[in-house]
């Protein structure tokens, strides 16, 4: 019997169907041809493990930034707040799975076209446009009833944080630099709510730290985004962006998070909070992490999101991870709290 050739051997494994074409999402570094398709059709149970996927939780690690007004504070071990801070945490997800649901609703057209993003559950037909809608209602509802149950400035945050996010799915992410900004208030807000959480002062140190490197994340994503393929095709307001542009914003946010940073540590009132002259060090964590960052925006653009990226990436989790260790022991270890 005659052995195939090497070109029929390689018809032969194209007509094989890929595991997307079942309703896999695709790998992460590669994106699969148009004429693979995502899976539309299934049971319930398969549908609503779709409404799983569509409100992210892998993404709910941003809202971890609720917690730093009790982590600065050195109140970290004490119930009542943690507790309260915990429940601020879980409602700003509640908020953010609302907001990823109307994001792809409004986005469906564009992430069909998307060689990613069209896997994605509402994009694929997966989870019906109803279910979706309902989705993001009952989830927004839910969230701000316990907001305002947390106290009424809490509420208030959270009313803003979801007001300015339908403003920005709706209109100000088609706006160069505006949509960037906008992701740094995000962040700003998620602390400022934490603060309010637990009536804990916050420092305008942390919120300046978190605005600046918020701003150098949303900078390194839209610089991967325009190296992507075709990236123009999908995101109009990424036409408006130029890659010398972003590689001059990413310079100048990541000298001014470190120098804020550092400045931070040095502060005499935050030497004489802590009581410790050795916070500094830590700043050594923050370079690495944004370079190792600026690394996976630089090579690997075939991914999704360098933001998504790094939470899979082994040595940007080690670097965040040291950085808390340190920090923690520092802050709670050398010089606990009376």
């Amino acid at each position: 019997m005659k052995a195939p050739s090497d070109s029929s051997t390689t018809r032969l494994a194209e007509e094989i169907p890929a595991p997307t074409s079942i309703g896999f999402p695709p790998s992460s570094n590669q994106w699969l041809p148009s004429s693979v398709q995502p899976r539309s059709d299934g049971p319930w149970w398969w549908r609503l493990g779709g409404v799983l996927l569509t409100v992210r939780p892998h993404q709910w690690v941003k809202n971890v930034f609720v917690l730093a007004p009790v982590v600065f504070a050195k109140e970290i071990f004490y119930p009542p707040l943690l507790l309260r801070a915990a429940a601020a945490f879980f409602g700003f997800c509640l908020l953010a799975g609302s907001v990823y649901a109307m994001n792809d609703i409004t986005d469906i057209a564009s992430d069909r076209q998307h060689p990613v993003k069209r896997f994605r559950p509402i994009a694929a037909g997966r989870v019906p446009l109803t279910w979706a809608k309902s989705l993001a209602l009952g989830l927004v509802i839910l969230a701000l009833l316990g907001a305002f149950a947390l106290g009424p400035k809490f509420g208030l945050i959270a009313t803003g944080y979801y007001g300015l996010n339908l403003a920005y799915s709706l209109r100000l992410k088609h706006v160069a630099y505006v949509d960037v900004g906008c992701i740094a208030a995000f962040f700003v807000m998620r602390v400022i709510g934490g603060g309010f959480a637990t009536n804990i002062e916050m420092s305008g140190y942390l919120l300046v730290c978190t605005a600046l490197l918020a701003l150098f994340l949303g900078f390194g994503k839209r610089r991967h985004e325009i190296a992507a393929a075709k990236s123009g095709k999908q995101r109009a307001v990424l036409e408006a962006y130029d890659r010398r542009g972003l590689e001059f914003s990413l310079a100048v946010t990541a000298l001014a998070t470190t120098v804020s940073y550092l400045a931070y540590t040095l502060d005499a009132r935050t030497r004489a909070f802590f009581r410790t002259d050795w916070l500094w060090p830590s700043t050594l964590f923050v370079i690495l992490g944004m370079w190792r960052f600026l690394y996976l925006v630089r090579a690997r653009p075939k991914t999704e999101s360098p933001t998504q990226e790094m939470l899979r990436d082994g040595p940007f989790v080690f670097i965040v991870l040291g950085w808390v260790g340190l920090v923690m022991w520092i802050v709670y270890q050398l010089h606990p709290g009376m």
